[in-house]
């Protein structure tokens, strides 16, 4: 099994490249230096649990899927709907707190089916 941190930087990277960011944008919105995402996504430093919840949201994803090996490939068959174009911070931010809500609306929907 490959290491944890490598297993997550990969991911984000997969899932920064999928949504046409680079990693300056990327850095901008987690307040962190560009080389700091470039180590994040080499697996040679830990990423604060903070800016992971950050990441998920901003890509839509759940925290957990960030962690799982070869988590894109199993989910290749999902459309990413968002794709950059000409993005600013602001955007980023909307667009995380969008994937939020959608993520919150889709839990409650199944759970009120498992329930009704």
């Amino acid at each position: 099994m490959e290491n944890i941190q490598k297993i997550i930087g990969s991911n984000i990277k997969e899932l920064r490249e999928k949504f046409k960011f680079d990693q300056k944008e990327i850095a901008h919105y987690l307040g962190v230096l560009r080389e700091t995402v470039s180590y994040y996504e080499n697996g040679n430093r830990n990423i604060p649990v903070e800016s992971l919840v950050k990441l998920a949201d901003l890509f839509g994803v759940d925290l957990a899927d960030l962690y799982e090996e070869d988590f894109l490939t199993r989910e290749s068959n999902k459309a990413f709907a968002f794709r950059k174009e000409d993005f600013d911070e602001k955007d980023l931010v909307v667009l995380a707190e969008f994937h939020k809500i959608v993520k919150n609306y889709i839990k409650m929907d199944t759970l009120g089916k498992q329930n009704g």
